[in-house]
């Protein structure tokens, strides 16, 4: 996938969900969850149960999602999610050998930074966006805010702390897309196995983002 058209898949989608799953089956009726519900970017983190498997499974059965991967540590692990198929990489800090990677291999990577210095680090490094993580613990939508003067031109993705109700607040802040998790997949609806609550969200969340 090509820098410009990732972009421009962000700005269409603007949500992307964020799945931490112990358990495959699990992770799969929460990806066919929010697929239901209108979202069509999904990230399965990499510490998630049997994940090179889920994502070669999700991207067999959600034909019109572009499935992903998260929290990916080390380059050996990016490598390994490159091989089965993930279709975007993120990872929780600045690394410019994995960014070099995935340009080379053209798989977007979204390095997670926080200050400043590590965003302009990462984006003159070659990412293709930046994610700002944990964005709720720097001030919300206000810190995104704030960003857009010196560094309005880097595609921000704010995570940690981002909710359905707020969501919308962090992109009229300036930010391309957001990630969202726990508030999506709630502890209630995962308990119960409640997947059409978790759908309901995903609308609600689409909608409001309409």
């Amino acid at each position: 996938m090509s820098h410009q058209s990732w972009l421009e898949l962000l700005r269409k989608q603007q949500t992307i969900a964020v799945i931490r799953t112990y358990e495959l089956e699990m992770g799969l009726k929460m990806a066919h969850a929010v697929a239901k519900g209108g979202i069509r970017l999904i990230e399965i983190t990499w510490n998630s149960d049997r994940a090179p498997e889920l994502i070669k499974q999700l991207r067999s059965e959600l034909p019109t999602c572009t499935i992903g991967t998260g929290t990916l540590m080390n380059s050996e692990q990016l490598q390994q999610a490159i091989d089965v198929g993930a279709q975007f990489l993120f990872t929780p800090h600045v690394d410019p050998k994995q960014i070099a990677t995935a340009a080379v291999a053209g798989v977007p990577i979204i390095p997670g930074a926080l200050s400043p210095t590590e965003i302009v680090t990462a984006w003159n490094a070659g990412a293709s966006c930046v994610k700002v993580f944990p964005i709720q613990a720097v001030g919300g939508a206000s810190y995104i805010k704030a960003l857009q003067g010196p560094l309005g031109q880097i595609p921000l993705i704010p995570t940690g702390g981002v909710t359905v109700d707020n969501a919308s607040e962090f992109l009229s802040a300036g930010a391309i897309a957001v990630g969202l998790s726990g508030d999506l997949f709630t502890k209630a609806a995962i308990a119960n196995g409640d997947w059409e609550a978790i759908s309901q969200r995903a609308k609600t969340l689409m909608h409001k983002l309409t």
